[in-house]
């Protein structure tokens, strides 16, 4: 068969099914029920327009107290997220627990409206509006919903968004430093180190810490921060390359003239004996500013 009959008659089947689809007409349902099986069905069939079209007509027409309306709001949800609409999905997401906080799809509700938000923010160099609302989403979910199987789920989400935060700070102090301009990395640096210290950046942050010192001759602080990252982070290689351990002086053997006895100490009188307490290292500073 020719190709372009081929095409024609593949283009004619086409609108054969399209003409013999009936035209989704929501105002059409006589009662409530019969519009949400059929939106539930537009849904399942990723028919995502209809679906929309059939749950934004029961969001706004069902009493307020209807059994039907928490559903609604959810597979609206639903229906936006399909489309990748995320911020209309967010949002009728998020109207299921401020209308039905006791409902049991509120939990539900509130992780995707987290999820929702969090396809938002498409990578940590981005702005990070949607990436706080929906780590904001997530804690206000931990905190909401203490049994809810999906816990772990949510935690995950926080989890990760907490590295995109710490890289975002993380990636802004190493350009000041490629910049030589240490006193903005150090302030970016130790915000990573602060605020997420769990996170795989931590590392690095430290270590940037320590580059930025030494560039600018603040030994003190450089000896500080090394202090920490071995403490934390020991037999790591790269630790090691920008802190290597100070070796220990071996102990000499003493001669036997030096094996003398020492002669005694006179007896302490009791003020003599109130020592002041050790002073150990300070911590490491904690960031005077949050970075813009």
């Amino acid at each position: 068969m020719p190709r372009r009959r081929l095409h024609r008659l593949l283009s004619l089947s086409l609108l054969t099914a399209v003409a013999c689809r009936p035209h989704f007409e929501p105002i059409k349902y006589t009662s409530n029920q019969a519009l949400f099986d059929a939106s539930l069905k537009e849904l399942h069939g990723e028919h995502w327009d209809n679906a929309v079209a059939g749950f934004e007509r029961l969001t706004t027409t069902l009493p307020a107290r209807d059994p039907l309306l928490p559903e609604s709001y959810f597979y609206l949800g639903q229906a936006h997220e399909g489309k990748n609409e995320f911020i209309l999905a967010a949002q009728a997401y998020s109207r299921l627990p401020e209308a039905f906080p006791e409902d049991t799809l509120a939990d539900d509700a509130t992780y995707q409206a987290g999820i929702s938000y969090s396809r938002l923010w498409k990578r940590p160099s981005l702005d990070a509006e949607y990436g706080e609302t929906a780590l904001s989403t997530f804690t206000s979910f931990m905190v909401a919903y203490p049994d809810s199987p999906l816990r772990d789920s949510a935690q995950k989400q926080i989890n990760k968004l907490n590295e995109w935060f710490a890289k975002k700070s993380y990636d802004t102090g190493k350009l000041y430093q490629r910049r030589k301009a240490y006193d903005s990395a150090i302030i970016y640096y130790k915000y990573v180190v602060q605020q997420y210290a769990q996170t795989q950046h931590a590392k690095s942050a430290l270590i940037g810490l320590v580059q930025s010192y030494r560039a600018i001759k603040y030994r003190e602080e450089m000896a500080e921060t090394c202090a920490t990252l071995n403490s934390k982070y020991p037999g790591d290689g790269d630790v090691h390359s920008e802190c290597p351990a100070e070796k220990q002086p071996a102990t000499p053997i003493a001669t036997p003239a030096q094996q003398a006895p020492a002669p005694a100490t006179p007896a302490q009188t009791p003020e003599q004996r109130t020592a002041a307490p050790s002073q150990g290292a300070p911590p490491l500073e904690r960031a005077g500013t949050t970075p813009p």
